[in-house]
């Protein structure tokens, strides 16, 4: 009898090599190399798609490329989303384990089962009783929410022929298998033959499907690369499992933005949204802070504003230590550089150390500014204004303080919240004195960070 060839897969990011390697020289990550046996041309043979055929036709006659959508009663997860769970959408949620992502998706299967009908959820990790269980802490006993363990995608494809369901949930991708694959559920070529098989569903039933994926201990997304290529938007849950905040992003979305997030509470009865993550980050914020100060963001079309602390300590060891939680670690160490060089401050002996109160993570460069001046407090041991002055500005390598885009919103959203004024660039005062809707004198206008130094710590 033949012996059966075979092949080793990446776990990582599905590169293929006919023997074992330590290293895959596509992610370059070490032992993630699998045996994987190659199936044969009659195991590999498939029926012919049934179904009318279709024929090339001009753009111009193609129909509108407009799409119904389900609301899902959530509106944080519906402002990700971008409005909505689009119709024949395959969605992909990923996150830590115990971060909230069976329990988000759980209380959208209740909202969706409740107002469109039949919601078919089907797990492949816990039973129907461990389902239920958590369904009455949630309140989300619906009669039209139908739960399974299984994890044979043909079994599951005929309960999607027998029930018709609206919404379809698996959790996790990693637990289906296909019976004619030989290797074993969550390696490379099962994964991508489920999604293969779940995507074909979605498109041709018209059924949007969520499914739910393991991530890596680096926190990323667990199997080949090529399964974020093949879904319609990839959701990422964000956050600390001892702390009750929990943000949603999307890395990935065909039908709306990937720069909306949605903020959440952990509570016992479930995920809980927030309306107003502002005033959720600042409700620890006192009047006058050592190393403290706000900044703001925007998040697609959400103005934020976050308390960015810091904290510089003399270092006895010999290598100074630099921590960045919640912005990015390159922009920590050219803001100390640019401290050092233009304020005189002799960093090289401290360690520094930056967060981002309530686990938030930063994008851009509109926090620069915020980040210098909690480091200079902090060094110098004076405390900042942290509930009056808000602080806006990117820092560049020559100490200049330079205009971000969309100031306005975050001003804004900075007055409502309380702040008497607002530190930005002069070059976005002098735009922003030119609307006669913006408050001019709550403004300061720096040019330089030695001059937002001198301004605001008298």
């Amino acid at each position: 009898m033949a012996k059966s060839k075979t092949k080793f897969c990446c776990t990582s990011c599905g590169y293929e090599s006919p023997k074992w390697m330590g290293r895959c020289p596509g992610c370059q990550e070490w032992n993630t190399f699998e045996e994987e046996r190659i199936a044969s041309k009659k195991e590999t043979k498939r029926s012919a798609t049934t179904g009318p055929s279709k024929k090339p036709q001009s753009i111009t006659k193609v129909s509108s490329g407009e799409y119904s959508r389900y609301d899902t009663r959530i509106e944080e997860l519906n402002r990700v989303l971008g409005g909505g769970i689009v119709k024949g959408s395959l969605c992909l949620i990923s996150g830590e384990p115990g971060i909230g992502k069976s329990t988000l998706i759980l209380q959208c299967s209740s909202n969706m089962a409740k107002h469109y009908g039949k919601v078919l959820y089907v797990s492949g990790e816990e039973s129907e009783e461990q389902i239920r269980m958590r369904a009455e802490r949630l309140g989300a006993m619906e009669e039209d929410l139908l739960i399974v363990s299984e994890t044979n995608i043909a079994v599951v494809e005929e309960y999607i022929t027998t029930y018709e369901p609206k919404f379809l949930i698996v959790d996790s991708i990693q637990t289906l298998y296909r019976e004619d694959l030989t290797s074993a559920p969550g390696s490379v070529s099962q994964v991508k033959e489920c999604v293969n098989n779940l995507m074909r569903i979605a498109k041709t039933t018209n059924i949007p499907i969520f499914i739910v994926a393991h991530v890596t201990k680096q926190g990323e997304l667990a199997g080949p690369r090529v399964l974020e290529h093949m879904v319609d938007a990839v959701l990422h849950f964000e956050g600390e499992r001892t702390m009750e905040f929990r943000i949603l992003r999307a890395l990935k979305n065909r039908f709306g933005t990937t720069s909306e997030i949605g903020v959440f509470e952990m509570r016992e009865e479930g995920l809980i949204e927030i309306f107003n993550p502002s005033e959720l980050f600042l409700e620890t914020l006192n009047e006058k802070n050592e190393g403290a100060i706000v900044v703001s963001t925007v998040e697609g079309t959400r103005p934020l504003l976050v308390e960015i602390q810091a904290l510089v300590t003399e270092n006895n060891v010999g290598f100074a230590r630099r921590t960045a939680v919640g912005i990015d670690h390159n922009r920590l160490n050219l803001i100390i550089a640019v401290l050092e060089k233009k304020l005189n401050l002799p960093l090289a002996n401290y360690d520094v150390y930056v967060n981002v109160v309530g686990g938030l993570k930063l994008e851009g460069t509109s926090y620069d500014l915020g980040v210098a001046l909690s480091i200079y407090s902090s060094f110098k041991g004076v405390e900042l204004p942290s509930r009056k002055v808000m602080v806006i500005g990117e820092i560049s390598l020559t100490g200049e303080i330079r205009p971000v885009a969309q100031a306005e919103r975050m001003i804004k959203e900075g007055m409502k919240m309380g702040f008497e004024s607002v530190m930005i660039s002069n070059r976005n005062k002098k735009k922003l004195s030119q609307n006669k809707n913006s408050n001019g004198e709550n403004l300061l206008g720096v040019d330089t960070l030695r001059d937002a130094v001198q301004e605001i710590i008298r």
